[in-house]
């Protein structure tokens, strides 16, 4: 796997985490119907359940080793903000936020190369 595929991987995942997938919930019917029949603003995850939670995982593993690093991964894929929204976040520089998300992007990529996640292109 490449960098440049795994950052993909970890846009698509940030999708899945905005869109609520995996997150075991009750939904009544009367919710389901307006929910249904409404437009989303989150683009649609091109990654399958299986590889969205390995994907998570990762991040979660990631998150335990190296916490300022597993946040910065998250905040940018996951919350989708910007080197200098995470950098004011955290209480950072805006270069030290950018080398943290690609130092954890490699991480992930690491990761993610024993689990050998398949995804639609």
């Amino acid at each position: 796997m490449s960098i440049s595929s795994t950052e993909y991987l970890l846009e698509q995942w940030g999708y899945w985490c905005r869109s609520g997938a995996g997150i075991p919930r009750y939904t009544s019917p009367a919710f389901a119907l307006m929910r249904d029949n409404v437009g989303s603003t989150v683009p649609t995850a091109m990654i399958t359940n299986a590889d969205a939670e390995k994907v998570d995982r990762a991040v979660a593993r990631l998150g335990k080793r190296d916490q300022e690093m597993g946040d910065c991964v998250w905040l940018h894929f996951a919350e989708k903000r910007t080197y200098h929204g995470i950098a004011k976040r955290l209480g950072i520089g805006r270069n030290k936020a950018a080398e943290l998300v690609r130092a954890g992007t490699a991480w992930i990529d690491g990761a993610l190369d024993y689990e050998e996640c398949t995804f639609i292109a």
